[in-house]
Order: C-alpha cells, then sequence, then structure tokens
C-alpha cells in the first residue's frame, strides 16, 4: 500500500496515528494515511502563526509572493496527471475528469499570483482640511481552510489561493475521507519554495483535528466548504478564538427547461449537471422543472442519453460514470429513494444494483411531479438521483426554483432573451447558468443564499475575504491640538 504524511512548518510529519484510504472502485484499502490529532494540528497552526509574523514571509513583497503561486501553478500543471492518479484511485473520480479539472485549477493559482500586487487601499476625500486619511488591505492572519474530499485540488485552490496572495498563512485540512490529493499537492508546496510554515497540510478526524483547529486561538479566519451540519459546528468553535468565517455550502439547484429551449442542448446540460462526478458535486442540478407541455418529450430524450452512459472503472479513459465515494453515501442515496418512491415518486430508470465490485450506484431518475414534497426533491443527496417536478408558467417555474433552503447555483433553458433576465433578476441563487451549466473561471465568484453559506470563493471577491482594513489619519497642520475634550 501506498503511504503519505503530513506537512507541518515545511517538513512531512508522519503524524500521531494511522488509518487507512479504501479505493471507492474496488472497496479495497489501497494507502495508509498519516493522522493528526491535537499535538499535530497546534503545532501546524502555531507554524502559520510564527510564519505569519516572520521576516521570511512579512518582508516579501507582494510581486514575490506572487511568483511563489506561479511557480507552484507551474508544479501543479506539471504533475496533473500523477495527482489526478491520487484523486481517481481515493475518491473513484473518473480520470477522465480529474485529469482535466487540475490542469485547469493550475490557472487559479496564476490568476491569484496575478492579483497579489493588485489589492489597493484607497485615498478618502475626508471632511476635514488638516487630514490625509487612507485605508490599507492587511491580511487577516492565520487561515484554516477545511476542504471536502470532492473536487478537493480545486476547492483549496479558492482558498490557497487568494489567502496566500493577500499575504496569509494557511492551516489546510483535508477531509479524513479520500486524503491523498492534498497530501500529495503538499510535495508541489515544498518544491515551490514557500517559507516553513506558509502552508501546511494536515488530515484527521473531528475531535483531535477539526475541532482543534477551529477553536485554535491562533486562528484568524475558517474557509469551509462541505455540509450544513458541519457549519454549524465551525460556527459553535469559532464562538471560542472569534474567527471570521466563510461557508460554501450544499445545494438542491433547479434545472429549469421552458418549452422553447434547445431540448438537445438542455438534456446534454442535465447529463452533465446531475451525472457527471456521479452527481458528487454542490452545484449538482439535481431539482429538474420542466415545463409540463414538453415533460415526456425531454424525459425520454434524457433517459436515451442515460442508457448511453459508460459506467466501469474510473480509471479508464472510456469511463463516463464511477463509484461513490463511500458506502455511507450510497446506503444513504439507496434509503432516500426508496423512501421516495414509498412516497409516491415514479421511477424513470435507475435504482439497479450494479454487478461489480465498489460503492457504484445508477444514474437514477424519479418522476416527482404528483409529491413535491417528496424525500428525494427536499434533501441533498450528493449522488446521481434527479428529481422530476413540472411547471405551467414562469411564475410557477420561479416559485419551484426558490422553494428550497438552498441557493447556490441554477439553470436555466430558454431562447427567449427578456424571460432569461427575468428568471434571473427572480432566482435566489448566487450562480446562475443560461443555456450551460458546471461552468467555472478564476474570474467568476461563486458562493450561495440561505443554507447554501455565505462569502464568495473565486474573483476578487475571494482575495478581499482574506484581508482587513486599516484606516491611517495623518494630520497635516503644524499647529497645536486644540481642545482636547472635543471628538474631531
Amino acid at each position: 500500500m501506498e503511504s503519505f504524511k503530513l506537512y507541518i512548518d515545511g517538513q512531512f510529519d508522519a503524524g500521531a496515528a494511522t488509518f487507512t484510504s479504501l479505493n471507492p472502485a474496488t472497496a479495497e484499502p489501497w494507502a495508509t494515511i498519516a493522522e493528526a490529532r491535537s499535538e499535530q494540528t497546534d503545532r501546524a497552526v502555531q507554524a502559520a502563526a510564527r510564519a505569519f509574523e516572520s521576516d521570511a514571509w512579512r518582508g516579501l513583497t507582494a510581486g514575490a509572493r506572487g511568483k511563489l503561486l506561479l511557480k507552484l501553478a507551474d508544479l501543479i500543471e506539471r504533475d496533473a496527471a500523477k495527482l489526478a492518479r491520487l484523486e481517481t484511485l481515493d475518491t473513484g473520480k473518473i480520470i477522465r475528469e480529474t485529469q482535466a479539472q487540475i490542469a485547469y485549477v493550475a490557472e487559479y493559482y496564476r490568476f491569484y499570483a496575478g492579483l497579489a500586487d493588485k489589492m489597493d487601499g484607497a485615498t478618502l476625500s475626508i471632511d476635514k482640511a488638516d487630514m490625509e486619511t487612507w485605508i490599507k488591505r492587511e491580511p487577516v492572519g492565520v487561515v484554516a481552510a477545511i476542504i471536502p474530499w470532492n473536487s478537493q485540488l480545486f476547492l483549496s485552490a479558492v482558498k490557497i489561493g487568494p489567502a496566500i496572495a493577500a499575504g496569509c498563512t494557511v492551516v489546510v485540512k483535508a477531509a479524513e475521507v479520500a486524503p491523498t490529493p492534498l497530501l500529495g499537492f503538499a510535495e508541489l508546496v515544498h518544491e515551490a519554495g514557500f517559507p516553513a510554515g506558509v502552508i501546511n497540510v494536515i488530515t484527521g478526524f473531528a475531535e483531535g483535528c477539526g475541532t482543534v483547529l477551529t477553536q485554535h486561538a491562533q486562528v484568524d479566519h475558517i474557509a469551509f466548504t462541505g455540509g450544513a451540519d458541519t457549519a454549524r459546528h465551525i460556527i459553535r468553535n469559532s464562538a471560542e478564538n472569534l474567527a471570521s468565517t466563510s461557508l460554501e455550502l450544499g445545494g438542491k439547484s433547479p434545472f429549469i427547461v421552458f418549452a422553447d429551449a434547445d431540448l438537445e442542448s438542455a438534456a446534454n446540460a442535465q447529463v452533465a449537471a446531475i451525472f457527471s462526478a456521479s452527481g458528487q458535486s454542490c452545484v449538482a442540478g439535481s431539482r429538474l422543472l420542466v415545463d409540463e407541455q414538453i415533460k415526456d418529450a425531454f424525459i425520454e430524450k434524457l433517459t436515451s442519453k442515460v442508457r448511453g452512459i459508460v459506467i466501469g472503472c474510473p480509471q479508464q479513459q472510456e469511463t463516463q460514470f464511477g463509484p461513490l465515494c463511500t458506502e455511507r453515501q450510497k446506503r444513504n442515496i439507496e434509503q432516500v429513494v426508496r423512501r421516495s418512491i414509498e412516497q409516491g415518486a415514479r421511477l424513470v430508470i435507475g435504482n439497479q444494483p450494479i454487478d461489480r465490485p465498489g460503492f457504484y450506484f445508477p444514474p437514477t431518475i424519479l418522476d416527482c411531479s404528483a409529491v413535491p414534497n417528496a424525500e428525494s426533491v427536499v434533501q441533498e443527496l450528493f449522488g446521481p438521483v434527479l428529481s422530476v417536478l413540472t411547471f405551467n408558467d414562469e411564475a410557477e417555474a420561479i416559485r419551484l426554483a426558490n422553494g428550497t433552503e438552498y441557493g447556490l447555483a441554477a439553470g436555466v433553458f430558454t431562447q427567449n432573451l427578456t424571460r432569461a433576465h427575468r428568471v434571473t433578476r427572480k432566482l435566489r441563487s448566487g450562480v446562475v447558468w443560461l443555456n450551460t451549466y458546471r461552468v467555472v473561471s478564476p474570474l467568476a465568484p461563486f458562493g450561495g443564499y440561505g443554507k447554501s453559506g455565505f462569502g464568495r470563493e473565486g474573483g476578487i471577491d475571494a482575495a478581499l475575504e482574506y484581508t482587513t482594513t486599516k484606516t491611517v489619519w495623518l494630520r497635516t497642520s503644524d499647529e497645536p491640538i486644540s481642545d482636547p475634550f472635543i471628538m474631531r
């Protein structure tokens, strides 16, 4: 079996203990992982705090920080295939996606490298003749970046990139499920030449690692991607250190298809929205809202495409659909689908055992038109289950789309330009894709409303999350200060 270590204060660390990671495609152990407990977690935070105050880091210009990020980007691009292999082995995501996604992750680091020396302050036109006043942007301090197992090179880049560009230091906690891609990434951080302690990568379980990290007195900001239940614990923990937080949480995203849509394009996009990555995406378009007039035609087209999906070993390039990451996920999805059918949902396709080892669950479509509150419609499954609802007019489509606690993403398919603008304006969603889906760029921020969290990742907005403002007042008069008992 392969083995992976923690990365703390510029050195690789065997941890307090080890645990085993399973290959989701075989359900067999394939790697041993070093586990961080309270001692290692504390050392990582102290290393980041020390580095934040050090001349080796604080003495660098913003341009020099940018050059380190550029070097890291080049190394990620060089080793994209190697990192993709780790992600596919550990998470079950298909190799054709992990290779492409990780290669593109390099562009996020390049974007933030270019932004490092452009996070300007401002000079204020103050209403006092003898004062010059300006605002400086300064790094917030030590950042705890908590990353889920899915798309972890991408979801860490949108935290590490802007945090480093701003001048922060970082402790990255990889999920205890499938952490090897980030532990492999730590080798590139080391090779890039960041000063010791600037970026630390650990993994471990809640009690000895996650809780210690999020309560630590020297943590200034917590950036988290994951589920709402864990986010609630993090917010409670942050009451101990009063760290600021940014939360990118789950979704139950609507995929709206109007009668005038290009149905071929919409069907392809719906496949991408819910069945790519085996549905294991926070922005998965898991609620299909389709105009009643075209429901049957669209479902028929969609079902035909689902039948053609190639299910297989995720390490093979021809595979389009791999396993779920954990057995626990599979069991939960099976139970929710069963209960939804009992509640009145009609099975269109899927929900059949796949005769191969590993944690496979097939692409599944449930017609929930008669039961719009079925469990599969309401609950985020993080898996390949599409719930179908119908609408009769634009107002009903918007009502159904917004009828959720979440508000992360939405897709709208129509050839009517004015309708596209009207619907976009009324959707409570942080990201709206018009006639497309699942498109990202380092220039574009993403994040959600409501139960989908707060704060933004990507774009300039993300970099500002890692800064705090300092206001500087300079009195320009040579005259003595007058009455000291009056606020000026």
